[in-house]
């Protein structure tokens, strides 16, 4: 690691190992967290298994992209779980892991659809789940990446920030602890809010709805017009399509 590396604490592996009811595991480096997460539930690892990375070299974002966040840093983790819900509601995981690390921050972090955290507008967290399948049990993989003190020259883009940059002061230990927490009562929810009642959570913290917005969708169209709201199954209505994925810029944030 680098001398700005050896500065910045290391996570307090003790402490996570005692937390109860996840199983933590801590590695130095690796180039994803959620490919050594998806590694462990193929080997038959359970549910909230957590897998988070001092320092990750190739992480994955939408669509592709690769993100390297630098040595103790941030927090790269990812989180293995098995929600017992219908299909429909598997939608919803991206949204609540972004309501949980929102949550976790404080209250002025917002969630933007479907998978960001933003603290005055800009990213500050990124989300990417994954399928994985053993034999005939499914799950899903969490990857999530939080710039914690991040300096402005160590920013990936010009329109992120980190919780240092944003005057808030963290340990990664506390954090990771506090995401993980709220992710789980987030996703027992699941099987126990009525559909109006997770619109209403998501819509409390979201700066997507409301907003004019630009949506370019995976075939390359692109949908502009009012973010309306989100409906059952997590979907985006923008223009009264509903719709499920897609890169969201908001009009007003640019």
């Amino acid at each position: 690691m680098s001398s700005a590396a050896d500065a910045r604490p290391p996570l307090d592996r003790s402490a996570l190992a005692g937390l109860p009811g996840f199983s933590v595991e801590v590695l130095d480096e690796t180039a994803s967290t959620n490919a050594v997460c998806a590694d462990r539930a193929r080997e038959g690892a359970p549910e909230w298994t957590v897998v988070v990375a001092e320092h990750q070299t190739a992480g994955r974002g939408r669509l592709d992209r690769s993100w390297e966040l630098p040595a103790r840093s941030g927090l790269a983790f990812s989180v293995l779980v098995r929600p017992h819900v219908s299909p429909a509601r598997w939608g919803w995981l991206s949204l609540v892991a972004g309501l949980a690390v929102a949550e976790a921050i404080g209250p002025d972090a917002t969630v933007k659809w479907p998978n960001d955290v933003l603290l005055g507008g800009r990213k500050v967290c990124g989300i990417l789940s994954e399928l994985v399948t053993t034999g005939s049990t499914t799950g899903a993989i969490l990857g999530i990446g939080i710039n914690v003190d991040l300096t402005s020259d160590e920013l990936p883009v010009p329109t992120a920030t980190s919780l240092a940059l944003a005057g808030i002061t963290i340990s990664r230990t506390v954090l990771l602890t506090s995401v993980l927490l709220r992710l789980r009562h987030r996703i027992a929810e699941l099987s126990t809010f009525s559909e109006a009642d997770l619109i209403r959570a998501y819509a409390a913290r979201s700066a997507t709805i409301g907003s004019a917005v630009s949506v370019s969708m995976p075939d390359g169209s692109v949908i502009e017009g009012l973010a309306e709201g989100i409906d059952g199954d997590g979907r985006l209505l923008v223009g009264g399509r509903a719709i499920n994925a897609g890169d969201v810029v908001h009009a007003r944030l640019t």
